[in-house]
């Protein structure tokens, strides 16, 4: 059956919708690949013999280029959703996967996650302009904008909007915005009290 080993693709990794990934199918996608090459080669000889009036084959060709294209959006796909879940992947794991993922990736997966990382790497340091900013860190928005935390250091005085002054000492606890404390808390001055 024409795209039938394509479409096993597309049904393996729906099956592991639960966040995992399953291991690269090179076989399955060498054979689809075969596949392709043979219904591209038997296309040109019929459209050869179109081409020479002989038009009984045009049917044929027709129903072969649409089991190419079928076969090359699924293997496209297939690419295309590891890729996403892999992007996915950094985000919830960091730049280091699990043993039990990279078990599962192939060679040209692993460098594309390697470039994925030095360029999320390279945006953060853009944006971040030496406080470290961490785009991985705090994905959902705050449920307020005021938190409380505790001052775990003597920091002294520190300016939170437009002249307002807050005296950070050791063990004291304040209610502040979270976008202005958030750089404390990751230097391990503040703590976020929950």
């Amino acid at each position: 059956m024409l795209g039938e080993k394509a479409l096993e693709l597309i049904k393996e990794l729906d099956r592991s919708k639960d966040g995992q990934l399953p291991t690269f199918n090179e076989d399955s996608i060498r054979m689809v690949l075969e596949e392709m090459t043979t219904l591209f080669e038997q296309n040109q000889r019929d459209v050869n013999a179109t081409v020479a009036g002989d038009v009984r084959f045009f049917s044929g060709v027709h129903l072969r280029h649409a089991a190419l294209e079928r076969n090359k959006r699924c293997l496209l796909a297939y690419l295309y959703n590891r890729l996403e879940r892999i992007k996915a992947m950094r985000w919830e794991f960091g730049s280091i996967l699990p043993a039990e993922i990279r078990a599962n990736i192939c060679e040209p997966e692993v460098q594309w996650f390697s470039r994925y990382n030095k360029n999320l790497a390279a945006y953060m340091r853009s944006l971040g302009e030496g406080t470290g900013l961490d785009l991985t860190q705090d994905t959902k928005p705050p449920k307020n904008l005021y938190v409380e935390v505790r001052c775990l250091k003597d920091y002294g005085e520190f300016e939170i909007e437009e002249g307002d002054i807050v005296v950070l000492q050791k063990n004291t606890t304040h209610y502040l915005p979270m976008s202005h404390c958030q750089h404390l808390i990751r230097q391990g001055i503040l703590e976020h009290v929950e």
